[in-house]
């Protein structure tokens, strides 16, 4: 039974979406507006309208992220814009629904979202390629003597394409393994998470030539090399 956040001021958006989860077994919260989202301490997983009345949703969404770093946080938005969208991933946000909301593929998303929040580590010696540690038992990836400050999503998408070193995944693959094996729709969100990837890596490497690669394979997907 998850503890699931909902930041939504529309009465009738909020009110389908809250007793459907409720239908669903999870334990939830209806939040009007940002300032009564920012008060709440504990959630697995967010579903946050970007259009609120007090606050703007970005900023909503950078501050739930460091309040509560482990929940999963799905943005709903009616801005149609790629750019809107990327600012939202930008700001914090695991993945997002596009206004109207079809519930078949809410529940679904919320589903395989649990399901990953949930799932135990599986214990393996860490994957090393070059200067780059990802230790799957605890979730921790390092390069040379820093540790990189992933967020989940980050972490689960650096993890599968550190498999197989060299080796090319393509974006259905990745979407599947790391998002939904059910995914419909755009795959930006995937484009944002690599990119955050390699900010991240060129940051904590020790020096330039010390950065693993993320190769984008146009029209198939990316690669992980040795710096």
């Amino acid at each position: 039974m998850a503890q699931l956040l909902v930041v939504e001021d529309d009465p009738t958006i909020g009110g389908v979406i809250e007793a459907t989860l409720r239908q669903q077994g999870h334990v939830v919260r209806w939040c009007r507006d940002g300032r009564g989202a920012l008060e709440v301490t504990e959630a697995d997983l967010v579903l946050l309208d970007l259009g609120l009345p007090d606050l703007d949703g970005l900023e909503v969404c950078r501050r739930l992220r460091a309040a509560l770093p482990a929940a999963v946080v799905v943005i709903l938005t009616a801005r149609q814009e790629e750019m809107d969208v990327i600012m939202g991933l930008d700001a914090g946000a695991d993945d997002y629904l596009t206004k109207p909301i079809r519930l078949r593929e809410l529940l679904a998303r919320v589903r395989a979202h649990l399901r990953r929040v949930g799932a135990p580590a599986e214990v393996r010696r860490p994957v090393v390629v070059g200067a780059l540690v990802v230790d799957t038992a605890r979730r921790r990836v390092s390069l040379g003597e820093r540790e990189l400050d992933l967020r989940a999503r980050e972490y689960d998408l650096l993890a599968r394409l550190a498999e197989r070193p060299g080796v090319a995944v393509s974006r259905a693959t990745l979407m599947a393994d790391v998002w939904d094996a059910h995914w419909h729709g755009s795959t930006k969100t995937l484009d944002v998470h690599i990119a955050a990837l390699r900010r991240k890596l060129t940051a904590a490497a020790p020096s330039p030539a010390d950065v693993p690669r993320i190769v984008t394979l146009r029209g198939h997907g990316y690669r992980l090399e040795e710096a």
